[in-house]
């Protein structure tokens, strides 16, 4: 096949490297001419995925219509916020078109599938999602995520493309549930992250992670997604890898917040997409809407967009009223 990654970032680099080691016609595109140019002479990712070579015969192209011409499938693998912008230009397109990007428009609440459904008409979508660090996947340490679409036969089809002895793919027809557990599980990653910058235990953080799997359920099958799969790779898989590593940029994102750094010093300071940031307004936004609880979101939103202090969320979570456990 020959398949197009919209997105030179260490995910979208990591997938070309799996989709090339599978024997398909892959092409690297990239939104900044000077970072495509140096992926393309040195043969590697130095800004995102230093050490890990890229295949000899993987094409790295800056130019978008070029790298889209003869394309039989896309991959999109950039930041939420440049998601419908770069997808309009692929408006002719007709096939197959991944989406990898954890992420809901910002503010809507839109996932990537109704962007693409919006931006693309012959767009088929398949969510691909699950735990995974694109550092890991890069150097063949073994991962598994789940391939997600209403098209049985579209989601098979990105089952082929990517599946291979390091990299196991699953199947999923619940293309909303998947994408839901994607994105809000960065939120919940990000108030992790904030539990060890307050120098919380363990305790707290297991409690965290079941709690905000309970919250990202509710909110996400409100949203159209099936309750089991927020107990899949997409749901509790993603989120607890997000959680714990120190590779998360969303878990790393929060642990700055609760040692006390602002938000605006810490953009200024990274090149990586937080997309637990817009995530947390946007499910915010989405759980008073639908009238969801979402108690760790709605202390996430307070704290990044309101300036609670992370201490005093953690604090009010705490002494809410006392309930069973759902």
């Amino acid at each position: 096949m020959k398949i197009t990654v919209i997105g030179a970032g260490a995910w979208g680099t990591a997938l070309a490297i799996i989709l090339q080691q599978n024997r398909n016609e892959v092409t690297l595109w990239g939104h900044h001419p000077g970072h495509v140019d140096a992926i393309r002479t040195g043969r590697e990712n130095v800004r995102h995925l230093p050490g890990v070579r890229l295949p000899p015969e993987l094409v790295v192209e800056p130019d978008l219509a070029t790298s889209v011409a003869d394309a039989e499938g896309l991959v999109i693998s950039i930041p939420s916020k440049a998601f419908r912008s770069v997808a309009s230009k692929l408006s002719g397109f007709k096939g197959v078109v991944v989406s990898t990007t954890k992420g809901l428009e910002f503010p809507e609440g839109k996932t990537m599938s109704e962007v693409l459904l919006e931006t693309i008409s012959g767009a088929i979508p398949v969510a691909l999602s699950g735990p995974s660090l694109a550092a890991e996947v890069a150097r063949g340490i073994p991962t598994a995520l789940v391939a997600a679409s209403s098209v049985p036969t579209a989601a098979a089809t990105v089952q082929t493309w990517f599946h291979r002895p390091t990299f196991r793919v699953y199947t999923s027809p619940d293309l909303p549930g998947v994408e839901f557990g994607g994105a809000l599980k960065n939120v919940i990653a990000i108030a992790a992250g904030v539990c060890d910058g307050l120098g919380y235990g363990d305790n707290a953080k297991a409690a965290l992670i079941t709690r905000g799997k309970a919250e990202m359920q509710r909110l996400g099958v409100a949203c159209g997604g099936r309750p089991e799969t927020f107990s899949g790779l997409s749901g509790l898989g993603d989120m607890t890898v997000t959680c714990f590593s120190r590779l998360s940029r969303n878990r790393t994102f929060g642990e700055r917040i609760g040692r006390g750094e602002s938000v605006e010093a810490i953009f200024a300071s990274t090149i990586s997409a937080v997309e637990g940031y817009p995530t947390a307004l946007s499910a915010f936004e989405l759980g008073r809407r639908l009238g969801i609880p979402c108690p760790i979101i709605t202390e996430v939103y307070l704290a990044l967009y309101q300036g609670k202090s992370p201490r005093q969320a953690v604090v009010d979570l705490l002494n809410r009223d006392t309930k069973p456990e759902d």
